[in-house]
């Protein structure tokens, strides 16, 4: 824990971005009578009785030092999705930089065995 509480007091170097990644699933529902009918001055209600519709997993990553945040909605959480996460992050939203500080908790799929999996070496 240590470790990580240092990695967090380190300055902000744009050159090495910390970036935080962790998920969640949520339950998916669906109003089985549908919502009401708006009417003028009053939002948009719905009954509260739902059906389940499925689970989603939302991926989100995080440059806490600067307020940076980016969300990823797959169906479930895989090691192909959080391989293709990281695959995003250095491609795409951090192409420039020399390496990103990266913080995971200990889930299985964390690992860098998911990018061996999916990717061939460079």
């Amino acid at each position: 824990m240590e470790d990580v509480l240092a990695v967090y007091q380190r300055p902000y170097d744009p050159k090495r971005p910390l970036v935080c990644v962790d998920e969640t699933s949520k339950t998916l529902h669906d109003p089985p009578r549908g919502t009401l009918p708006i009417e003028t001055g009053h939002p948009q209600r719905q009954d509260y009785e739902y059906e389940r519709n499925g689970t989603a997993n939302i991926f989100m990553a995080v440059e806490p030092l600067i307020g940076k945040r980016k969300t990823f909605v797959t169906h479930q959480p895989t090691n192909q999705d959080f391989a293709e996460l990281l695959r995003y992050l250095s491609d795409d939203e951090y192409p420039d930089v020399e390496k990103i500080v990266l913080v995971t908790d200990n889930l299985n799929l964390h690992s860098p065995a998911c990018l061996y999996e999916w990717f061939e070496p460079i």
